[in-house]
């Protein structure tokens, strides 16, 4: 793998530069982990972890990869699950957290691993995996520094979703959108990935811990000059979801207004002070 620094000047951050390493597959694959932040999932995951290892064998083989369990508080067989997969399959790592929270759980997985390139999905694998090789890509080759998968492009597919949940998703775009002035639709679909600079320098700055991990990092990004390319998906909804619409939408406005009245200056502070160093 050979690795390139270019100079990124990002929006509203005007008078310095942030060097970031970009990514370039050589001799050497890129590596690649990919998190599946699970709670209480000793169910599904079985099914998942087996399907998600059959098709990275299959199809990722320019890649060296892993599939990282992160329980985030698991009080079920979550824990007995894992480890029995991690014994059975190869590249299987398992992870526990005692506090719950999907953004803890990415936060740590993510800044713990050493990979070129670090994922998630969500643990149903609602997203078809047939994007992952162009998530992946678009990082590795196409020089972006955050992939996304998106539910709102015009080419994407949505299967077995309310209408509340739809109009809630397109509603908290239109908000995040109007209050950041943000290029990317869709902040919390299951299914992203993120460059080695963006764990190491950007990761550690999000405070959320729980589903607004997601939008935070990508405003952040954004607003530090972070590049981000949004994929269409083909979207399967769980209709054993668990997330509660309304806690959820009240952490999300309250995350959007931390970054609106000094968060996002906060961030940039800290990598101005990188910059420096």
């Amino acid at each position: 793998m050979r690795i390139e620094h270019r100079l990124i000047i990002g929006p509203r951050m005007r008078g310095w530069t942030y060097r970031r390493p970009v990514l370039h597959i050589g001799a050497v694959p890129t590596s690649i982990d990919i998190v599946l932040p699970c709670l209480n999932e000793e169910r599904i995951l079985p099914q998942s972890v087996r399907r998600l290892h059959a098709f990275l064998s299959a199809e990722m083989t320019a890649y060296t990869w892993s599939i990282v369990i992160a329980d985030n508080g698991s009080t079920d067989g979550t824990r007995a699950v894992a480890i029995a997969l991690s014994e059975e399959l190869s590249a299987i790592r398992y992870t526990h957290l005692t506090d719950r929270g999907r953004g803890r759980a990415l936060r740590r997985a993510w800044t713990a691993s050493r990979a070129d390139i670090v994922a998630y999905m969500d643990v149903d694998l609602s997203t078809d995996l047939a994007r992952l090789p162009a998530l992946v890509e678009a990082i590795a080759n196409e020089e972006y520094h955050i992939a996304i998968g998106s539910r709102l492009l015009p080419e994407s597919r949505v299967t077995g979703r309310t209408l509340v949940r739809e109009c809630t998703s397109r509603t908290y775009s239109l908000l995040f959108r109007s209050m950041f002035w943000t290029a990317f639709r869709d902040a919390q679909c299951g299914f992203k990935a993120v460059s080695r600079s963006v764990a190491d320098d950007l990761v550690p700055q999000v405070r959320g811990n729980g589903w607004f991990f997601d939008s935070e990092l990508l405003i952040l990004a954004q607003k530090c000059g972070y590049r981000i390319r949004e994929l269409p998906v083909h979207w399967n909804d769980d209709l054993d979801s668990r997330v509660r619409i309304l806690p959820t939408a009240w952490e999300q406005v309250r995350g959007l207004l931390r970054l609106r009245f000094g968060g996002v200056k906060r961030v940039q502070r800290q990598l101005r002070a990188v910059c420096k160093a």
